[in-house]
């Protein structure tokens, strides 16, 4: 099949989700967001969980790409300030342009809650985050136990609902009103400044 014509359908199709909600994922709204002709995503993707799958797949995609653009703008994640300007950009990403991906994505956990075969899909998604904020926390110099890398993926999964809603006394009330300096703060309580003299090799 047409990868180009099956991403397009992938990326509508986080547009649905994202705007109307579990119910409102059909095979036409799709299509409609796309602008192609009814049917063409019951071509692509035939059932309903396909479609769900197909939605999945696509923002894990997508979150790698931003994972790798940020981490390869500048000079990279190579010390406590690139990985605070990394999470920041993350997080920035959440309120902005990735907020349908997000949104796409909850509504995907709140389908997964009663689906358990989309429940074994995202589990490893989800978990490999563990593994990437124990990755950047090395980047950091810090010793990465399993402990702070739970303590920093938690946190920022945290804020995400609130950066999703966007209340400003909530935001301030979590510090959201400033991502840099809440990406610092959060560094900072998981791993205080000077506290580790062990270096992640």
């Amino acid at each position: 099949m047409n990868q180009d014509r099956r991403d397009l359908l992938r990326d509508a199709a986080i547009d649905v989700l994202a705007e109307a909600g579990g119910r409102g994922l059909t095979h036409r709204g799709v299509d409609g967001v796309a602008g192609v002709p009814l049917g063409t995503a019951k071509n692509y993707f035939p059932t309903r969980d396909a479609l769900l799958r197909a939605v999945a797949e696509r923002c894990l995609e997508r979150y790698r790409e931003l994972a790798d653009a940020l981490a390869g703008a500048g000079p990279g994640p190579g010390d406590r300030a690139g990985v605070a300007a990394l999470l920041a950009g993350l997080l920035r990403d959440v309120a902005g342009p990735g907020r349908p991906r997000v949104l796409a994505y909850l509504e995907l956990q709140t389908e997964a809650a009663r689906r358990p075969w989309l429940a074994g899909l995202l589990d490893p998604i989800a978990a490999a985050d563990f593994a990437a904020h124990a990755h950047l926390l090395r980047a950091a110099g810090q010793a990465a136990t399993p402990e702070r890398a739970r303590a920093l993926t938690l946190a920022l999964h945290g804020a995400v609902p609130h950066l999703l809603a966007g209340a400003p006394r909530t935001l301030a009330a979590a510090g959201l009103d400033d991502l840099d300096r809440f990406a610092r703060g959060v560094l900072d309580a998981v791993c205080p400044a000077g506290h580790d003299e062990e270096r992640a090799s």
